[in-house]
């Protein structure tokens, strides 16, 4: 039986790179293979100086709010969100969801979110199972906004009790599924206008706040000041081990605090925790630039005069986030990484070095990868020397073996 085409075409591939010179694919034990990976900002790890910083940090028990270095970090962070108080949680995901269980606590609530928001796809529906609170889905637009019409018509009437109350808008910003874009200030006022005129909360999933205040080149407070509440997450560009935060006003951190004990997010001795946070907001934010600018370099890289087979649109590349679309028909995404971590015998001779990038396929056409702290110049330079390789060679062979793969179609 005919293997299906994209298969079948990698397959030849293989073959005419064995027949041209001896090769294998190399296992990642080999020290003498660089490994890049790029398959998400959350599997950055602390550097020693961190390491040492929360060995060193000061503790006491959080629950009854005598962790010193607990509370001057939910004090810092406070203040630099322009917020009146903050509570420390393990997750961001935990984060959202007290959030969401601190604003609607009621029966018959809804929250409208986006139809590509982390907390609609990937926080295991916890607004539903947990908070009780149901969905009212809105398109997200390529730029992680969504139309503001449509919003308005979602907004429930309160005199109608046929329906639930809508209590919620959730933003998220940068938007992970949608490339890391950063929403701009005009959508997020709008929305926090119309929301306050309806008496509407609005909450945001800013796990990545800070990368958007690096791209906009404004003080995280100037975004999080059209929100009610902001969850934002340490143990992704900022290479901390776990913790998040969310902040809001001294009520909303009241009844927060009291949504974490019930979730079990309610943490002792935390400030060893909290102590790999204050190092990261002193020495690792300030660097997130690095990782936006690695991100279009590599961006870049692939987008040669010979490429055939891969399209990244650059004016999308707002932060360390990329996503790339495959264009080959006879290739998928999930190939293209897999050649990505893969080093070939012929490969290591043209290149002079064994070069490993991991990173995601996100569906069947797609990819992504994410630049974070662990990513040195040299690395980053590495990845771009990978990317346009593979690219190139895969451009070249599916273009030379057009009509052979016509020909496997027809069969």
């Amino acid at each position: 039986m005919a293997l299906p085409r994209p298969f079948f075409c990698l397959r030849q591939l293989y073959r005419t790179q064995r027949a041209s010179v001896t090769w294998c694919r190399l296992q990642h034990t080999d020290r003498s293979i660089r490994i890049i990976d790029l398959r998400s900002d959350a599997i950055s790890k602390p550097p020693q100086e961190m390491r040492e910083a929360m060995m060193n940090a000061e503790v006491g028990d959080d629950v009854f709010g005598d962790d010193p270095t607990v509370n001057k970090l939910k004090a810092r962070v406070a203040k630099m969100l322009g917020k009146e108080a903050a509570l420390f949680v393990p997750s961001g995901t935990m984060g959202n969801l007290i959030s969401i269980m601190t604003h609607c606590q009621g029966r018959g609530l809804e929250a409208i979110v986006g139809d590509q928001s982390h907390i609609f796809l990937h926080e295991q529906g916890g607004m539903a199972h947990i908070a009780g609170v149901m969905g009212s889905v809105i398109k997200n637009k390529p730029d992680g906004t969504f139309d503001i019409t449509e919003m308005k018509s979602l907004i429930r009437r309160r005199d109608d009790i046929h329906e639930p109350w809508t209590r919620m808008i959730c933003l998220e910003n940068t938007h992970n599924k949608c490339g890391g874009r950063v929403l701009p200030q005009s959508f997020m006022q709008e929305v926090y206008e119309i929301a306050t005129e309806n008496d509407i909360i609005v909450h945001l999933d800013g796990s990545r706040i800070l990368n958007a205040a690096v791209a906009l080149d404004i003080p995280p407070s100037e975004i999080s000041q059209y929100c009610h509440s902001v969850q934002i997450c340490f143990s992704k560009g900022l290479s901390c081990p776990i913790g998040s935060i969310i902040a809001g006003t001294n009520d909303f951190i009241f009844m927060a605090e009291r949504m974490r004990k019930a979730v079990g997010g309610a943490m002792r001795q935390v400030g060893i925790l909290a102590g790999a946070v204050l190092y990261a907001l002193d020495n690792i934010a300030p660097k997130l630039i690095d990782d936006h600018r690695h991100a279009r370099r590599i961006a870049e890289s692939m987008l040669t005069d010979k490429n055939k087979i891969v399209k990244i649109d650059l004016d999308a590349v707002d932060t360390n986030i990329v996503f790339g679309e495959i264009i080959e028909e006879g290739l998928l995404a999930e190939q293209f990484c897999r050649r990505m971590s893969d080093v070939i015998g012929k490969e290591r001779v043209d290149l002079g070095i064994g070069i490993s990038v991991k990173m995601f396929p996100y569906s069947k056409k797609s990819f992504r990868f994410v630049l974070h702290n662990n990513i040195s110049e040299e690395e980053a330079t590495l990845a771009c020397k990978k990317f346009r390789y593979v690219v190139e060679e895969l451009s070249d062979w599916y273009s030379s073996h057009q009509s052979f793969r016509e020909e496997v179609s027809y069969q």
